[in-house]
């Protein structure tokens, strides 16, 4: 009997700030690596920090830069800066605004969504029909500043049964003691990590990166 083909999981290291951290996540194997310009994150790097970081990724991970309701100008500026290979957005844009962003960068974008309950997923198909993947992270609380990084996990079950499309992403509340309990329950094939790999907000620690890289491996 033949065997099965297992696909590894696919690995996102999001809110990398330092050369060290980086290189811990390009070192662990991440497939992407994720750079967050928003002002009120803790994880903020400016867009000629980015565009380091980033020159220093070429080659060996797909670069990602998350922006947050960006405007026509930043989304240029991003994209003429740190020349990502997707861009990730993760504030309350419209399908129609990640069409445009899309078509103004010529870039592949990635839409996340907040999900809290069952009734959130309805949103996916109408996304999943301009963007090239979608993100499924936990809801912010109403009091967040952030969208997204907040350390929370969604109730997996949400996802039993649901019809996603190809490539979705999960987010919110991982790390390495449960990432591998996630991808059972969900299915899904690519997960994304920021609080999760940190000793402190904005922190990363070299040390859980390789742990979470390795625990989301194994899993498959």
């Amino acid at each position: 009997m033949a065997s099965e083909t297992v696909i590894p999981t696919r690995v996102k290291i999001c809110g990398l700030s330092n050369e060290a951290t980086l290189a811990a996540a390009l070192e662990a194997g991440a497939d992407w690596i994720g750079l967050v310009h928003f002002p009120r994150s803790p994880r903020h790097v400016a867009l000629d920090r980015a565009a380091a970081l980033s020159a220093r990724a070429r080659g060996r991970a797909e670069r990602v830069i998350l922006l947050v309701d960006p405007d026509d100008a930043l989304a240029a500026a991003a994209v003429a800066a740190v020349d990502p290979d997707l861009i990730q957005l993760h504030g309350g844009e419209s399908p129609d605004r990640v069409a445009a962003i899309r078509a103004l960068t010529g870039r592949p974008v990635m839409k996340a969504l907040g999900i809290a309950t069952r009734a959130d997923l309805a949103a996916v198909s109408a996304y999943a029909a301009v963007a090239d993947r979608i993100l499924l992270d936990a809801k912010a609380p109403p009091d967040s500043i952030l969208p997204g990084g907040n350390g929370l996990r969604f109730d997996w079950a949400i996802l039993a049964d649901a019809a996603l499309p190809p490539g979705t992403m999960l987010s919110g509340g991982l790390d390495a003691g449960n990432v591998a309990e996630a991808l059972a329950r969900t299915r899904v094939g690519a997960v994304d990590v920021s609080s999760g790999v940190e000793s402190a907000p904005g922190a990363k620690d070299p040390d859980k990166i390789a742990a979470f890289v390795a625990a989301a491996r194994a899993a498959r």
